[in-house]
């Protein structure tokens, strides 16, 4: 079952792959005269996205079954159901506003992320007390659903400002639009670095004293940059950290953040370098036909369906479980914090719609950046900040 699972995992990643190539051939029909083959590309794109979605929702189906419970419970299950649903969210929508381009551009994103999933052990575990709960499927799933949703309406306000930001001239808009491809090239640096160093099967062992002061051992697959608190290397000829980090960050995760920085901004530099010009200015003709007015709707409508969702997931179960497992609705746990700070941005970002009347580019940018604090929270926080939640 375990196998199957992950058979049916690969096929949606390679379906999600070439959907993007059709989507982006229906892109470049929709710029011809020919309404045809137009609607064929677009055809052929929907149906082979939603082989993949039925691919990942059986993957998940399987997972589930296998072990006993929702596979929400790490950072590889989390973050695979969170791609499933991103690619849920646009099929939704796609039939609502039959949109190439926003296929173009949610599929990739889908991909990344479990791309980035895939890097984190896969293995089925035991459940630890604390995730003994009908409330793991119930805020797990109804969370990751709504920053799903929230996720699309980024991928709406990313075309918007593609097609709209003038490439040519400097600026601000400019900059922070290719600052954003910096990002997206850093997740590809997380799977280059992870990648390369299986490869060479790096491993390093390390004892530390954690902040209950006991003594742990730690094995690192990447050359330790960071050290946990009182390191010691245990592995001969292990590489001795640059710094040692204190009992609140996890210098193993820290590790692997700043090596896909490295990896990534190492890969960027090379586009930079063969194509000769920004990466948004590489992507923006694939933008150039969509409707600006449509973008910036399915932006707005996609915050209005994805925030009392994820308000539901990640306040209100999140405050009742917490209630369960540890006897306090709040405890200012940095991934209880940053779920208020999305919440926050959000709840923002429709006051200013509804009141101030912000419209296209002030609400691109800001679902943009809230999609950018949903990606922080759920790699920096997980992976470098130690807390309640450090289990993912």
């Amino acid at each position: 079952m375990v196998s199957l699972s992950s058979n049916l995992l690969f096929i949606a990643f390679v379906a999600y792959l070439i959907g993007t190539f059709l989507f982006g051939g229906a892109v470049r029909s929709s710029s011809s005269e020919s309404t045809k083959s137009y609607a064929r590309w677009g055809k052929m794109a929907i149906i082979v996205t939603i082989i993949g979605f039925v691919s990942n929702l059986g993957y998940f189906i399987t997972r589930w079954i296998a072990a006993g419970h929702a596979p929400v419970s790490n950072l590889f299950e989390f973050t695979t159901a969170f791609g499933m649903m991103v690619v849920g969210a646009f099929i939704l929508i796609y039939f609502i506003y039959k949109t190439p381009a926003l296929g173009l551009f949610a599929l990739p994103i889908a991909v990344l992320i479990i791309a980035y999933a895939s890097m984190f052990p896969k293995e089925i575990t035991p459940l630890i007390p604390a995730l003994k709960s009908y409330w793991l499927t119930i805020h797990v799933i109804t969370a990751a659903l709504g920053e799903s949703i929230l996720a699309i309406s980024a991928v709406a306000g990313f075309i918007w400002l593609l097609k709209n930001i003038d490439m040519t001239k400097k600026s601000k808009q400019r900059f922070w639009i290719e600052a954003v491809m910096y990002l997206l090239i850093l997740v590809v640096g997380f799977v280059v670095a992870q990648t390369s160093f299986a490869i060479a099967d790096y491993k390093a062992e390390y004892s530390y004293v954690s902040k209950d002061e006991t003594e742990h051992t730690i094995e690192y697959n990447m050359p330790a940059l960071f050290g946990m608190n009182q390191s010691v290397a245990l592995t001969e000829n292990a590489f001795e950290p640059l710094a040692e980090m204190p009992p609140l960050v996890n210098a193993k995760k820290l590790t692997t953040v700043t090596w896909a920085i490295l990896f990534g901004t190492v890969i960027y530099l090379l586009l930079r370098l063969i194509l000769r010009k920004r990466l948004a200015a590489v992507l923006q003709p694939l933008a150039k036909k969509a409707n600006s007015q449509l973008m910036d709707e399915i932006g707005y409508r996609a915050v209005l369906i994805g925030f009392p969702v994820f308000t539901l997931g990640a306040l209100i179960f999140a405050m009742i479980w917490a209630h369960e497992a540890w006897s306090r609705f709040w405890g200012w746990d940095p991934k209880e914090v940053w779920a208020l700070i999305t919440w926050l941005f959000y709840a923002l970002f429709l006051h200013l719609r509804l009141s101030k009347g912000w419209q296209g580019e002030k609400s691109a940018w800001i679902a943009l950046i809230g999609f950018i604090i949903i990606m922080f929270n759920l790699i920096a926080v997980n992976l470098i900040i130690a807390g309640l939640h450090s289990y993912a």
